[in-house]
């Protein structure tokens, strides 16, 4: 198993002042390991380097191609950054870069693949927007073949559900789409808009490769609680969204065949009693569907969460993080080991996963790496 570590590594000076969480920092570009699947530890080997900040990325179901968000990239007349294409090499886990193409907006802060692995979907914070960007054959990008711009009116500075004290405040001064994701059909789109407080909803035509409106088009979040990042259970029915600005969780009731959301639970993603700020993270649901991982930066924990047989959160617990500000996690293909990516201390962390409780236990493993923003897995020969 290799490990590939996305980074922030744009030059000091390049990230735009209105980018408060993501200091210009000392990533090399993205950082590849090889995983010991008894310990969970990560042995370096190899970094592709990168002066875009490829601070999200994605593998596909073939374990060939990894595709990257270079975040902090500024082409063209519009400024927009860009999406690059990497083989893999099945034998040693290396990356050779296949080609890059614009993003559809400034700053790419998120992308999946759809269903299909016929197109990629990207979510431009900086720039509003989203972006279908069609896979060809040899795993090579093309242009995007469809970009909307999310319009409507920004939320408030503050957070109508943050915990008392808090000042967390990310951006509201317009639109930000902050991550993009196909349900499990691939029939519906769902991105987040952390700036406009709402969950648009998109139709997909996969033989054209575009968005089409859906009815409705979006759903509210409370006002400034800034929706970031949502997880789908594995049976399709629930999804979960997490609030960067408000700290919360909330669980939707999804209709996988009207591609419609109904609220039906909100909670806090930080412990009983806590007051200050924190900004949430990534939101993580285990592969057996049993429990709900929520990220909390400031607070640097990540909450634990059962899940009730109706989908419903009950909280059991949280982890330290080992490290400050875990801008994103995730848990190796066994679901055994969980790694956070602790941006401002430099290195990601390896925690085990207890099955039955859900809890976490840290192994005393640290990697080193610059500014790590994001962690995903492939497999090798």
């Amino acid at each position: 198993m290799m490990a590939y570590v996305g980074t922030f590594s744009s030059p000091l000076g390049e990230v735009p002042a209105t980018q408060v969480d993501r200091p210009p920092g000392n990533g090399a570009g993205i950082h590849v390991f090889a995983v010991d699947g008894d310990s969970g530890a990560l042995r370096p080997a190899g970094i592709f380097e990168s002066g875009g900040s490829p601070s999200h990325l994605v593998v596909n179901a073939a374990g060939d191609r990894l595709y990257a968000a270079n975040e902090t990239q500024r082409e063209g007349p519009g400024h927009e950054g860009t999406v690059s294409a990497l083989a893999i090499d099945r034998g040693s886990g290396q990356l050779t870069l296949l080609n890059s193409v614009l993003s559809g907006g400034a700053g790419p802060t998120h992308i999946s693949l759809h269903p299909s692995g016929r197109f990629l979907l990207v979510a431009n914070y900086f720039g509003g927007s989203v972006a279908v960007l069609p896979v060809w054959a040899d795993g090579r990008l093309g242009r995007a073949s469809d970009v909307k711009r999310d319009a409507g009116v920004a939320g408030p500075s503050r957070a109508a559900s943050a915990p008392p004290g808090s000042f967390a405040c990310s951006g509201h001064e317009g639109p930000h789409a902050h991550m993009i994701v196909a349900d499990a059909a691939g029939r519906f789109v769902l991105h987040t808009d952390l700036g406009l407080d709402r969950i648009f909803v998109w139709r997909f035509e996969a033989d054209r490769g575009v968005l089409v409106a859906h009815d409705p088009p979006a759903v509210a979040l409370p006002a400034g609680d800034g929706p970031r990042h949502l997880a789908f259970h594995p049976d399709g029915r629930w999804c979960y969204c997490l609030q960067e600005e408000g700290s919360t969780i909330a669980l939707f009731d999804y209709d996988p065949q009207r591609g419609q959301l109904a609220a039906r639970q909100v909670l806090s993603s930080l412990p009983p009693g806590w007051a200050g700020s924190s900004f949430g993270s990534g939101i993580l649901v285990s592969g057996d569907g049993r429990f709900v991982y929520a990220g909390n930066r400031l607070h640097d924990s990540i909450a634990i969460f059962a899940v009730g047989a109706d989908g419903r959160l009950s909280w059991v617990g949280e982890e330290w993080t080992r490290g400050d500000y875990p801008r994103s996690f995730n848990c190796d293909p066994s679901g055994r080991f969980l790694y956070s990516c602790n941006q401002r201390a430099d290195h990601v962390t390896v925690f085990r996963v207890e099955r039955a409780t859900g809890r976490l236990v840290f192994t005393g493993h640290y990697a080193a790496v610059g500014n790590p923003s994001c962690i995903v897995f492939g497999e090798v020969a």
